[in-house]
């Protein structure tokens, strides 16, 4: 039931005509970024030091793999809760990052700065991280190995389905009224 392919580059003009409620099949390249990297990407920035990541227009996907099965790029792929990254969010979207994908509403702040700067919060289905994994070609650890699943990673995708969940407007599918 998908409504729109969405490929890269993931740019806000492109982002910007999607709405609450879009169902997207995201194709191109994106990162992964869970509550340790997040935390270590904040200490570099305040340390004066580039991101490990081009963060201009980039995607973060909240995800943590599984070890890959023998002959698959990566394991399990699900989402995790987003409202724990809600801290560093605004600050990357201030920066040029255009989305986030996870699970669960978010923070005023996070949704003032997805406004503020164009972007789009995507929902992707909890408990559906091994359909997810089906549309990953391809995964690379780029920062933080020692992390392990929370290391940074760089991942090619193919049509994975998310659904707009927070446009570039404010309209929020996890709230009746904003």
């Amino acid at each position: 039931m998908i409504e729109i392919k969405l490929d890269e580059p993931f740019t806000k003009e492109k982002l910007s005509t999607l709405r609450a409620g879009d169902r997207v099949a995201i194709s191109g390249t994106i990162y992964t970024a869970r509550d340790a990297a997040h935390k270590r990407m904040d200490e570099a920035l305040k340390a004066g030091r580039e991101l490990p990541l081009p963060i201009k227009d980039a995607v973060i996907y909240y995800m943590g793999p599984t070890p890959p099965p023998p002959g698959k790029v990566i394991g399990s792929a699900g989402p995790t809760t987003s409202g724990r990254m809600d801290k560093w969010a605004p600050e990357l979207l201030d920066l040029g990052q255009a989305a986030m994908i996870g699970k669960g509403p978010r923070n005023d702040d996070v949704i003032n700065a997805i406004v503020r700067n164009r972007a789009v919060y995507f929902a992707a289905i909890g408990g559906a991280g091994a359909m997810i994994s089906k549309c990953i070609t391809s995964a690379e650890v780029i920062a933080y190995e020692d992390l392990g699943a929370e290391a940074i990673r760089r991942l090619t995708v193919v049509d994975m389905p998310v659904i707009v969940a927070v446009d570039a407007g404010g309209n929020d599918l996890y709230r009746k009224e904003r």
